[in-house]
């Protein structure tokens, strides 16, 4: 990978012994970067709006700020950083409340290392990840009663988009495909996140989906 421009990350767990693992791990891989390492939630945010790393790899619960808290920080600020929420919960509200302040990925600590590393190149490239032990939870949750209600009337564009979307297209990608510039994709994203009330593409999907928008099999055609 020798001149390949680097995937910067900066990695926060407050166990010492998970973080070291993880980036034992992330260190073999050639295009990775770990910039910097944060024990706690407020020290997560400083670092990151000192490195604006590409993706910040974070757990849930850390001390003085959760990784929910960091997310929110990120995405308030604008920070051009993908969020790879890594963690040992799967538990309902977790799993909703970080796809709602705005992560791009939230896999379970029990994936295999490949599976860590495929899911920080997939948000690093602008995807969607989901781990998939917790897509019947977020499921369950967005078609229940206590679950969001809201109904959304996308534009035969907009749909395009957000199925290719889901499909784990980059916004690149999605251009390409549909003849159109990066910047009015990304103008068709804007207006899906608005219309469906959604702070990222993991959400925005997993409502379509929730909705009937979309088929349950579309997201996951990219692993198959």
């Amino acid at each position: 990978m020798t001149g390949t421009k680097k995937i910067r990350l900066i990695l926060a767990d407050d166990h010492l012994i998970v973080r070291a693992g993880i980036r034992q791990f992330l260190d073999l891989e050639d295009d990775f970067e770990v910039v910097a390492e944060a024990d706690d939630g407020e020290q997560a945010k400083n670092l990151i709006d000192q490195h604006k790393p590409d993706v910040a790899i974070l757990d849930i619960q850390m001390p003085k700020a959760s990784g929910i808290e960091v997310t929110r920080h990120i995405r308030s600020n604008r920070w051009p950083v993908g969020v790879l929420v890594l963690t040992a919960y799967d538990d309902d509200p977790y799993v909703t409340a970080v796809l709602k302040a705005g992560a791009n990925g939230y896999v379970l600590k029990t994936a295999k290392p490949m599976e860590i590393i495929q899911a920080v190149r997939d948000v690093h490239q602008g995807k969607s990840v989901l781990d998939r032990a917790i897509v019947s939870k977020v499921m369950a949750y967005l078609s229940s009663p206590a679950g969001p209600s809201i109904t959304v009337n996308l534009s035969d564009r907009e749909m395009e988009v957000l199925t290719l979307a889901a499909k784990g297209q980059t916004n690149r990608a999605i251009a390409q495909q549909l003849a159109i510039s990066d910047r009015t994709v990304q103008g068709h994203i804007a207006r899906i996140f608005e219309k469906m009330q959604a702070n990222s593409r993991t959400e925005a999907v997993m409502k379509a989906v929730s909705m009937g928008l979309i088929p349950p099999d579309i997201a996951h055609e990219e692993e198959g």
